[in-house]
């Protein structure tokens, strides 16, 4: 009988996809923290020798040799023993491609475990890359290749479901998407007396999904008892995804244990010390003793030697268990603000460029967009404080800043380098207020800014149309029909694009920044707006990377309020208060284009429309069938409820016209800029929400002939009832 007290390691590392020293640095740094902190065993990331989203490059066998090779690098270094390390990496197997987890002790490996619920919804594709482990608690031996035979000292190690067992407890591994299933392999692996479990994630953000992953986590050992190690991959990896860490310990469903969810940390390892005697205190239920003994779940044991906890260490007065701690989580405002300032520094770190540039056209998205911006420059200019070496060193490579060894000491300061803020105006249809909101922001944030008008572009592509055809398109205020209005206003919209563009190519050489460079551009449109197409094809909404893409226009009004008093900026309540403007027809004094008129429906709505299509999987009957509950105009006001009071025929209207704008503009999905995934509702058409771009007409289709038919049936039914309400009075 060993100790009882463990300490155990898990890490957050930002890895980056074929990365191959480079992950393996971090990896090992990790280690090395881990074994200062007296950590005993370590657990890693999904996949953290390759990097995640790796994608379609798993189906080439590049990967596998390198990751193998990666992996021989790992048992050869001494530094890295006298601790069990679990770390990811994928495996080819009998000409099978796994997901996998190798399990080392002192340069040698214990065991392969592969991925046996492979994540395959949402932006997860991985049946597309790996086959699942089938069989429940079996193995089987997995040849070595030469360059791992030399080091291991043998020709074969065991491949599949199994635990390690050492002198005082045994640990098991389950893989990300395993916790989430209703038969988690963690369950059986408690019955059968494992008292630690590792999960290795690859797990991306949302808003608020921490809430549900933590409930899972302390859930999982509330109800089983143990020891419960997640690891998670943290930051950018290449991808539209950002992964955000939290890497935790739980013990008997209490947090002992938990990293940074948003962090510009490269590595990040969090460890606790552990009593064992609690998880078997916890565990002597009678209930929970009858279903062990009768569990026919009964896992191989792979024997070793190796302590946990050396008995000697039981002398040491002054290790002790790490006491619970509260869940730490972050508002949503919070979340947009960190999640979008570290995807965006380690995007441009990672990207090569000179800095960022935004189309600011005075309204509230392309506003959001600048002030991640800035709360990027604020998270790196608080890491540069914490002498954060890795940030230094990417913030002197890419601003170039000042004298020899100088950093900027301001989030404005850096912002003046590394961002650039455009307002392209039209002397009739740009108002005073947009211009001068865009300038305020920008002399706020500290960005260079760059104030013109595309006036003479607009006039001679205008001029180009009636030399050619002889027929002057004119807007709609002026008498032009629809078609008119609409070749003028995306005229104006994609000149735009081509102008934002032209100066990010041109802007770092002509303010004489060292080394030159481009600019990144980024996209503002926002979630909504997308799902019902209102944006022009190839306009400012085609960009290099979009950060509000899948955020919706509430959430990001939320944001824009709460960053107006955290990052002192009161020139944002200009934005929020200002009527959403596409401006891009002529302002008179009887008209003032609107973005909500235009569409048809509020952004509120919009925000309904997308969750039912998408989350809840309804297409426009069913969508029908739900909302004329939601929002009936004969229901109750209760607290809380701030849905429309809409008739039937109005809902039955406001249904039709989301799917009919949403199939005549799908194909503008195909060419989104890429969208920091924040939301599971985005209509990101490239990774995420897979459908047809050309459909039959929604008007015409039995769909919409079905609402029809229910909208009668209901009418009738309200005109029987009001009938007998009157004959009651």
């Amino acid at each position: 009988m060993g100790g009882h007290l463990v300490t155990v390691a898990t890490c957050s590392l930002n890895q980056w996809v074929l990365d191959w020293e480079g992950n393996l640095q971090r990896i090992v740094e990790s280690i090395h923290l881990a074994k200062k902190a007296g950590a005993r065993l370590r657990v890693g990331p999904e996949l953290e020798i390759c990097g995640y989203s790796s994608l379609d490059h798993f189906h080439e066998l590049d990967v596998y040799t390198h990751s193998l090779e990666m992996l021989r690098k790992l048992l050869e270094d001494e530094s890295c023993h006298d601790i069990l390390i679990d770390v990811g990496l994928p495996i080819l197997h009998r000409n099978i491609r796994y997901n996998a987890r190798a399990i080392l002790l002192n340069g040698k490996i214990l065991l392969i475990r592969p991925k046996m619920w492979l994540a395959n919804d949402g932006n997860y594709r991985e049946m597309r890359h790996f086959t699942p482990w089938m069989r429940p608690r079996e193995t089987e031996l997995f040849h070595l290749p030469k360059i791992l035979q030399e080091i291991q000292g043998e020709t074969h190690v065991l491949f599949g479901d199994a635990v390690i067992s050492t002198p005082e407890t045994a640990f098991g591994a389950e893989t990300c998407e395993e916790l989430f299933t209703p038969k988690a392999p963690h369950i059986d692996m408690a019955l059968d007396g494992v008292e630690i479990i590792t999960n290795s994630s690859g797990s991306h953000f949302t808003l608020q999904k921490l809430d549900v992953r933590l409930q899972l986590i302390m859930e999982a050992t509330r109800k089983s008892g143990g020891v419960y190690l997640y690891a998670n991959q943290q930051g950018c990896d290449g991808e539209r995804l950002y992964f955000d860490g939290c890497a935790m310990i739980i013990v008997n469903g209490n947090i002992v244990a938990q990293g940074s969810q948003f962090s510009l940390n490269d590595v990040e390892v969090v460890t606790a010390t552990v009593d064992l005697e609690e998880v078997r205190a916890y565990r002597s239920s009678i209930s929970r003793g009858l279903q062990a003994a009768t569990s026919n779940a009964k896992y191989q044991r792979i024997q070793t030697s190796f302590e946990l906890s050396p008995e000697e260490e039981d002398t040491d007065i002054w290790k002790k268990p790490t006491l619970p701690r509260p869940p730490r989580y972050h508002s949503v405002e919070e979340e947009i603000a960190l999640c979008g300032g570290c995807y965006l520094w380690d995007y441009l770190r990672r990207s090569g460029t000179a800095g960022y540039l935004v189309p600011l056209s005075g309204g509230i998205d392309s506003c959001a967009t600048a002030t991640l911006v800035f709360s990027m420059c604020r998270i790196v200019i608080q890491a540069i404080e914490d002498g954060n070496q890795q940030v230094i060193e990417d913030v002197r490579r890419i601003c170039k800043y000042g004298k020899e060894g100088e950093l900027p000491k301001t989030p404005q300061e850096l912002c003046n380098q590394v961002f650039t803020t455009i307002y392209m105006g039209m002397s009739k249809q740009s108002s005073a207020e947009t211009r001068g909101r865009a300038k305020e922001l920008s002399d706020a944030i500290g960005s260079y800014h760059v104030n013109l008008d595309i006036d003479d572009v607009y006039e001679a592509q205008k001029k180009l149309i009636v030399q050619t055809t002889n027929f002057e398109p004119r807007f709609k205020v002026h008498g032009g029909t629809v078609q008119e209005n609409l070749t003028l206003q995306c005229l104006q919209a994609r000149i735009r694009m081509v102008t934002a563009y032209e100066f990010g190519q041109i802007l770092p050489t002509a303010r004489g920044r060292p080394g030159g460079g481009s600019l990144l551009v980024l996209g503002s449109a926002n979630v909504g707006e997308s799902l019902r197409g209102y944006l022009t094809k190839y306009d400012c909404s085609s960009a290099d990377i979009n950060p509000i893409g899948s955020i919706d226009k509430a959430d990001l009004k939320r944001f824009i309020a709460w960053a107006e008093k955290k990052f002192d900026l009161p020139c944002l309540h200009g934005f929020l208060t200002a009527v959403p403007t596409a401006e891009l027809e002529p302002i008179t004094q009887e008209y003032v284009q609107s973005d909500e008129a235009d569409m048809g429906m509020t952004y509120a709505e919009l925000t309904v429309f997308g969750r039912l299509r998408k989350l809840n999987k309804l297409g426009p009957y069913a969508m029908f069938q739900r909302l004329v509950h939601d929002w009936s105009a004969d229901r109750e006001k209760v607290e809380g409820d701030e849905a429309p009071f809409y008739t039937p025929r109005q809902v039955a209207e406001k249904v039709k016209r989301f799917f009919h704008f949403y199939a005549i503009n799908r194909h503008k999905m195909t060419t989104l800029t890429p969208a920091l995934h924040c939301n599971d509702y985005s209509p990101d058409d490239n990774r995420f929400d897979l459908r047809p771009f050309l459909y039959p007409p929604f008007w015409k289709s039995w769909s919409f002939k079905r609402i029809d038919m229910e909208l009668e049936r209901i009418e009738k039914k309200r005109e029987e009832r009001a009938g007998k309400g009157k004959e009651t009075a």
